[in-house]
Protein backbone atom coordinates (compact mmCIF):
# COMPACT_ATOMS: atom_id res chain seq x y z
CA UNK A 1 0.00 0.00 0.00
CA UNK A 2 1.82 2.47 -1.15
CA UNK A 3 1.41 6.51 -1.12
CA UNK A 4 3.49 9.76 -2.62
CA UNK A 5 5.42 10.87 0.37
CA UNK A 6 4.30 12.74 3.14
CA UNK A 7 6.69 16.07 2.20
CA UNK A 8 4.58 16.12 -1.61
CA UNK A 9 1.56 15.21 -0.49
CA UNK A 10 1.53 18.50 2.73
CA UNK A 11 0.94 21.90 2.38
CA UNK A 12 3.26 25.13 1.25
CA UNK A 13 6.20 25.88 3.38
CA UNK A 14 4.55 27.48 6.66
CA UNK A 15 1.50 25.82 6.89
CA UNK A 16 0.09 22.57 8.55
CA UNK A 17 0.52 19.59 6.66
CA UNK A 18 -2.86 17.48 6.67
CA UNK A 19 -1.33 13.85 5.24
CA UNK A 20 0.91 11.82 7.01
CA UNK A 21 2.59 8.54 5.61
CA UNK A 22 3.05 5.55 7.72
CA UNK A 23 6.19 3.26 7.29
CA UNK A 24 6.33 0.07 7.97
CA UNK A 25 8.00 -3.69 6.79
CA UNK A 26 5.23 -5.42 4.05
CA UNK A 27 5.28 -8.78 6.80
CA UNK A 28 1.73 -9.58 7.79
CA UNK A 29 2.57 -9.10 11.02
CA UNK A 30 4.10 -5.40 10.69
CA UNK A 31 1.31 -4.16 8.58
CA UNK A 32 -1.24 -5.25 11.15
CA UNK A 33 0.94 -3.23 13.47
CA UNK A 34 0.65 -0.17 11.61
CA UNK A 35 -2.91 -0.53 10.93
CA UNK A 36 -2.95 -0.26 14.07
CA UNK A 37 -1.44 2.62 14.41
CA UNK A 38 -3.08 4.25 11.32
CA UNK A 39 -5.95 3.86 13.30
CA UNK A 40 -5.63 5.49 16.67
CA UNK A 41 -4.26 8.39 14.71
CA UNK A 42 -7.48 8.77 12.31
CA UNK A 43 -9.85 8.50 15.86
CA UNK A 44 -7.07 11.07 16.97
CA UNK A 45 -6.89 13.30 14.31
CA UNK A 46 -10.02 13.07 12.52
CA UNK A 47 -8.78 16.55 10.61
CA UNK A 48 -5.66 14.65 8.64
CA UNK A 49 -5.18 11.90 6.57
CA UNK A 50 -2.94 8.67 6.80
CA UNK A 51 -1.45 6.28 4.64
CA UNK A 52 0.86 3.15 4.60
CA UNK A 53 3.96 2.66 2.53
CA UNK A 54 4.82 -1.03 2.88
CA UNK A 55 8.58 -1.95 2.79
CA UNK A 56 10.90 -5.29 2.15
CA UNK A 57 13.90 -4.63 4.21
CA UNK A 58 16.98 -7.14 4.52
CA UNK A 59 16.21 -9.24 7.31
CA UNK A 60 12.74 -9.94 5.22
CA UNK A 61 15.63 -10.64 2.26
CA UNK A 62 17.59 -13.31 3.93
CA UNK A 63 15.75 -16.38 4.46
CA UNK A 64 17.82 -18.78 4.60
CA UNK A 65 20.71 -17.59 7.16
CA UNK A 66 20.62 -17.62 11.35
CA UNK A 67 19.88 -14.13 12.31
CA UNK A 68 23.22 -14.27 14.91
CA UNK A 69 25.07 -15.02 12.15
CA UNK A 70 23.86 -11.96 9.62
CA UNK A 71 25.57 -9.32 11.84
CA UNK A 72 23.56 -6.32 11.35
CA UNK A 73 22.10 -4.54 14.15
CA UNK A 74 19.63 -3.14 11.63
CA UNK A 75 18.33 -5.27 9.54
CA UNK A 76 14.81 -4.81 9.69
CA UNK A 77 14.92 -1.05 9.89
CA UNK A 78 17.77 0.25 7.52
CA UNK A 79 15.59 0.87 4.10
CA UNK A 80 12.74 1.99 6.51
CA UNK A 81 15.06 5.10 8.29
CA UNK A 82 16.60 5.57 4.28
CA UNK A 83 12.70 6.11 3.56
CA UNK A 84 12.31 8.10 6.43
CA UNK A 85 15.52 10.79 6.03
CA UNK A 86 14.56 10.86 2.66
CA UNK A 87 10.96 12.36 3.38
CA UNK A 88 9.45 9.17 1.82
CA UNK A 89 7.49 8.68 4.69
CA UNK A 90 6.88 10.50 7.65
CA UNK A 91 6.91 8.10 10.82
CA UNK A 92 8.26 4.29 10.88
CA UNK A 93 5.98 1.71 12.88
CA UNK A 94 8.59 -0.79 14.18
CA UNK A 95 8.41 -4.10 16.36
CA UNK A 96 10.19 -2.21 18.94
CA UNK A 97 12.37 -4.98 19.74
CA UNK A 98 14.26 -4.78 16.48
CA UNK A 99 14.55 -1.30 16.48
CA UNK A 100 18.91 -0.73 17.38
CA UNK A 101 19.55 1.33 20.72
CA UNK A 102 21.90 4.50 18.91
CA UNK A 103 19.50 5.76 16.30
CA UNK A 104 20.74 7.30 13.31
CA UNK A 105 21.75 11.16 13.34
CA UNK A 106 18.46 13.12 13.48
CA UNK A 107 16.10 10.39 14.17
CA UNK A 108 14.32 10.01 17.35
CA UNK A 109 11.44 8.08 19.08
CA UNK A 110 8.40 9.79 18.76
CA UNK A 111 5.91 7.10 20.71
CA UNK A 112 6.12 4.12 22.60
CA UNK A 113 2.83 2.43 22.67
CA UNK A 114 1.17 1.09 25.58
CA UNK A 115 2.88 -2.50 25.20
CA UNK A 116 1.17 -6.12 25.05
CA UNK A 117 2.18 -9.08 27.30
CA UNK A 118 5.85 -8.96 26.30
CA UNK A 119 6.65 -12.96 27.60
CA UNK A 120 7.99 -16.09 24.74
CA UNK A 121 5.37 -18.32 24.02
CA UNK A 122 5.50 -22.29 23.36
CA UNK A 123 3.78 -23.37 19.97
CA UNK A 124 3.39 -26.79 19.35
CA UNK A 125 2.90 -28.62 16.38
CA UNK A 126 -0.59 -30.30 15.56
CA UNK A 127 1.32 -33.78 16.16
CA UNK A 128 2.69 -32.69 19.25
CA UNK A 129 -1.05 -31.45 20.42
CA UNK A 130 -2.66 -34.79 19.02
CA UNK A 131 -0.52 -36.64 21.69
CA UNK A 132 -1.74 -34.40 24.06
CA UNK A 133 1.51 -32.38 25.17
CA UNK A 134 1.26 -29.10 26.72
CA UNK A 135 4.20 -27.60 27.64
CA UNK A 136 8.38 -27.26 27.15
CA UNK A 137 8.62 -30.09 29.84
CA UNK A 138 5.92 -32.18 28.29
CA UNK A 139 8.02 -33.18 25.38
CA UNK A 140 10.15 -36.02 24.99
CA UNK A 141 14.38 -36.00 24.96
CA UNK A 142 15.53 -35.39 21.58
CA UNK A 143 12.47 -33.16 20.41
CA UNK A 144 13.27 -30.66 18.26
CA UNK A 145 12.06 -26.99 19.04
CA UNK A 146 12.67 -24.02 16.76
CA UNK A 147 13.93 -20.35 17.37
CA UNK A 148 15.33 -17.72 15.34
CA UNK A 149 16.26 -16.04 18.87
CA UNK A 150 19.74 -16.64 20.45
CA UNK A 151 18.24 -15.61 23.56
CA UNK A 152 15.87 -18.00 23.54
CA UNK A 153 17.76 -20.89 22.94
CA UNK A 154 20.69 -20.31 25.41
CA UNK A 155 18.30 -19.68 28.25
CA UNK A 156 16.26 -22.64 27.21
CA UNK A 157 18.84 -24.90 26.84
CA UNK A 158 20.27 -24.21 30.04
CA UNK A 159 16.91 -25.49 31.42
CA UNK A 160 15.56 -28.18 28.61
CA UNK A 161 18.87 -29.88 27.90
CA UNK A 162 16.78 -32.63 26.79
CA UNK A 163 15.60 -31.10 23.68
CA UNK A 164 17.27 -30.14 20.65
CA UNK A 165 16.66 -26.34 19.32
CA UNK A 166 17.57 -25.60 15.65
CA UNK A 167 17.37 -22.17 13.67
CA UNK A 168 13.45 -21.61 11.85
CA UNK A 169 13.45 -18.70 9.83
CA UNK A 170 10.42 -16.61 7.83
CA UNK A 171 7.30 -14.64 8.95
CA UNK A 172 5.13 -16.34 11.71
CA UNK A 173 2.90 -17.71 8.66
CA UNK A 174 6.19 -19.14 7.34
CA UNK A 175 7.05 -20.67 10.63
CA UNK A 176 4.15 -21.94 11.83
CA UNK A 177 3.69 -23.73 8.55
CA UNK A 178 6.97 -25.52 8.88
CA UNK A 179 5.85 -26.34 12.07
CA UNK A 180 2.69 -28.13 10.74
CA UNK A 181 4.32 -30.24 7.96
CA UNK A 182 3.38 -33.97 8.34
CA UNK A 183 7.43 -34.86 7.42
CA UNK A 184 8.36 -31.64 9.09
CA UNK A 185 10.92 -32.00 12.19
CA UNK A 186 9.86 -29.87 14.63
CA UNK A 187 7.66 -31.15 17.31
CA UNK A 188 7.32 -26.81 18.48
CA UNK A 189 8.73 -23.42 18.15
CA UNK A 190 9.08 -20.62 20.15
CA UNK A 191 7.62 -16.85 19.25
CA UNK A 192 6.50 -13.86 20.93
CA UNK A 193 3.28 -14.00 22.53
CA UNK A 194 2.79 -10.17 21.16
CA UNK A 195 2.80 -10.81 17.78
CA UNK A 196 0.89 -13.99 18.29
CA UNK A 197 -2.29 -12.16 20.07
CA UNK A 198 -1.80 -9.16 17.38
CA UNK A 199 -2.46 -11.61 14.46
CA UNK A 200 -5.88 -13.34 16.33
CA UNK A 201 -3.99 -16.56 16.76
CA UNK A 202 -3.90 -17.19 20.40
CA UNK A 203 -5.32 -20.51 20.03
CA UNK A 204 -2.34 -21.81 18.59
CA UNK A 205 -0.45 -20.48 22.39
CA UNK A 206 0.25 -23.68 24.14
CA UNK A 207 2.14 -22.09 26.82
CA UNK A 208 3.34 -18.37 28.04
CA UNK A 209 6.62 -18.70 29.76
CA UNK A 210 7.07 -16.46 32.29
CA UNK A 211 10.66 -14.75 33.87
CA UNK A 212 11.72 -17.95 35.81
CA UNK A 213 11.82 -19.67 32.74
CA UNK A 214 13.26 -16.97 30.05
CA UNK A 215 13.57 -13.33 30.06
CA UNK A 216 12.18 -12.03 27.37
CA UNK A 217 14.06 -9.44 24.52
CA UNK A 218 14.35 -6.03 25.35
CA UNK A 219 11.40 -4.22 23.84
CA UNK A 220 9.53 -7.40 23.58
CA UNK A 221 5.36 -6.16 22.82
CA UNK A 222 6.00 -2.68 22.06
CA UNK A 223 5.80 -0.91 19.04
CA UNK A 224 8.30 1.85 19.01
CA UNK A 225 7.02 4.53 16.36
CA UNK A 226 10.18 6.38 14.20
CA UNK A 227 10.63 9.84 13.23
CA UNK A 228 12.54 12.64 12.50
CA UNK A 229 13.90 14.67 15.27
CA UNK A 230 13.20 18.35 13.70
CA UNK A 231 9.47 17.05 12.52
CA UNK A 232 7.69 18.96 15.29
CA UNK A 233 3.68 18.60 13.78
CA UNK A 234 4.75 14.55 13.83
CA UNK A 235 5.85 14.42 17.14
CA UNK A 236 2.76 16.34 18.08
CA UNK A 237 0.92 14.25 16.27
CA UNK A 238 2.53 11.00 18.08
CA UNK A 239 2.62 12.27 21.80
CA UNK A 240 -0.59 10.82 22.44
CA UNK A 241 0.00 7.37 21.77
CA UNK A 242 3.09 7.69 23.81
CA UNK A 243 2.54 5.32 27.13
CA UNK A 244 4.25 6.36 29.96
CA UNK A 245 4.95 3.36 31.88
CA UNK A 246 6.15 1.75 28.63
CA UNK A 247 8.24 4.12 27.90
CA UNK A 248 9.70 4.33 31.49
CA UNK A 249 10.21 0.07 30.97
CA UNK A 250 11.93 -0.02 27.56
CA UNK A 251 13.91 2.88 28.32
CA UNK A 252 15.71 0.45 31.00
CA UNK A 253 15.86 -2.42 28.52
CA UNK A 254 17.44 -0.78 25.75
CA UNK A 255 19.94 1.01 28.51
CA UNK A 256 20.31 -2.00 29.60
CA UNK A 257 21.34 -3.68 25.94
CA UNK A 258 23.48 -0.48 24.72
CA UNK A 259 25.49 -0.84 28.21
CA UNK A 260 26.46 -4.15 27.20
CA UNK A 261 26.36 -3.45 22.98
CA UNK A 262 23.96 -6.16 22.47
CA UNK A 263 21.67 -6.82 19.61
CA UNK A 264 19.29 -10.06 18.16
CA UNK A 265 22.67 -11.79 17.77
CA UNK A 266 23.44 -11.32 21.37
CA UNK A 267 21.49 -13.24 24.15
CA UNK A 268 20.37 -10.86 26.45
CA UNK A 269 17.23 -11.18 28.74
CA UNK A 270 14.98 -8.84 30.60
CA UNK A 271 12.08 -8.71 32.35
CA UNK A 272 10.77 -4.86 33.98
CA UNK A 273 7.99 -4.35 36.22
CA UNK A 274 6.63 -0.98 37.11
CA UNK A 275 5.32 -1.23 41.23
CA UNK A 276 2.93 0.89 43.35
CA UNK A 277 4.89 3.87 44.85
CA UNK A 278 6.88 4.36 41.38
CA UNK A 279 9.56 1.92 41.82
CA UNK A 280 10.71 0.53 39.02
CA UNK A 281 12.06 -2.98 39.02
CA UNK A 282 14.26 -4.76 36.48
CA UNK A 283 16.08 -8.14 35.87
CA UNK A 284 18.44 -9.17 33.00
CA UNK A 285 20.76 -11.64 32.23
CA UNK A 286 23.19 -12.44 29.63
CA UNK A 287 23.83 -16.08 29.00
CA UNK A 288 26.22 -18.25 27.10
CA UNK A 289 25.41 -19.55 23.91
CA UNK A 290 25.51 -23.27 24.43
CA UNK A 291 23.62 -22.14 27.50
CA UNK A 292 26.13 -23.68 29.99
CA UNK A 293 26.43 -20.60 32.29
CA UNK A 294 24.18 -17.71 33.01
CA UNK A 295 24.44 -14.30 34.62
CA UNK A 296 21.14 -13.35 36.06
CA UNK A 297 20.86 -9.79 38.22
CA UNK A 298 17.92 -7.72 39.92
CA UNK A 299 18.25 -4.36 40.87
CA UNK A 300 15.10 -1.61 40.96
CA UNK A 301 14.89 2.35 41.46
CA UNK A 302 12.19 4.82 42.35
CA UNK A 303 10.75 7.11 39.73
CA UNK A 304 10.05 10.39 41.46
CA UNK A 305 7.44 11.88 39.23
CA UNK A 306 9.28 15.05 38.57
CA UNK A 307 10.14 16.25 35.02
CA UNK A 308 10.11 13.66 32.25
CA UNK A 309 13.62 14.11 31.44
CA UNK A 310 14.34 12.99 34.78
CA UNK A 311 12.36 10.09 35.25
CA UNK A 312 13.72 8.99 32.18
CA UNK A 313 17.25 9.31 33.25
CA UNK A 314 16.64 7.60 36.33
CA UNK A 315 14.96 4.67 34.04
CA UNK A 316 18.41 4.97 32.31
CA UNK A 317 20.51 5.10 34.78
CA UNK A 318 18.76 1.40 36.34
CA UNK A 319 19.70 -0.09 32.74
CA UNK A 320 23.35 0.58 33.09
CA UNK A 321 23.60 -0.19 36.51
CA UNK A 322 22.16 -3.47 35.74
CA UNK A 323 24.35 -3.81 32.88
CA UNK A 324 27.55 -2.93 35.25
CA UNK A 325 26.35 -5.61 37.76
CA UNK A 326 26.89 -8.29 34.76
CA UNK A 327 29.74 -7.35 33.95
CA UNK A 328 31.52 -7.30 37.17
CA UNK A 329 30.11 -10.82 37.44
CA UNK A 330 31.59 -11.87 33.69
CA UNK A 331 29.00 -10.89 31.66
CA UNK A 332 31.77 -9.32 28.72
CA UNK A 333 33.49 -12.23 28.76
CA UNK A 334 30.85 -14.23 27.36
CA UNK A 335 29.83 -11.20 24.67
CA UNK A 336 33.21 -11.15 23.97
CA UNK A 337 33.31 -14.93 23.08
CA UNK A 338 30.17 -14.64 21.32
CA UNK A 339 31.14 -11.54 19.03
CA UNK A 340 34.51 -13.80 18.73
CA UNK A 341 32.71 -16.65 16.96
CA UNK A 342 30.12 -15.16 15.04
CA UNK A 343 30.63 -15.22 11.41
CA UNK A 344 29.52 -11.94 9.53
CA UNK A 345 28.35 -12.58 6.01
CA UNK A 346 26.35 -8.63 5.18
CA UNK A 347 27.12 -5.67 6.85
Amino acid sequence: MASQSGAAAGAAPGSRRTHFVIGTRESQLAMVQAEFVLNRLRNMHPQYTFAIYGMTTKGDKIQDTALSKIGSKSLFTKELEVALAEGTVDLVVHSLKDLQTVLPEGMCLGAITEREDPRDALVLSLKSQSEGLKQLSDLKEGSIVGSSSVRRIAQLKRRFPHLVFQDVRGNLNTRLSKLDAPEGPYAAILLAYAGLHRLGWDDRISQVLGPETILHAVGQGALGIECRGDDAETLELLQPLDHWETRLRCTAERAFMRFLEGGCSVPLGVSTKYAGGGELLMTGSVSSLDGTVEIREEDKCIIEGRTREEDLKAAEALGERLGAALVAKGAREILEEIKAKRVVLVD
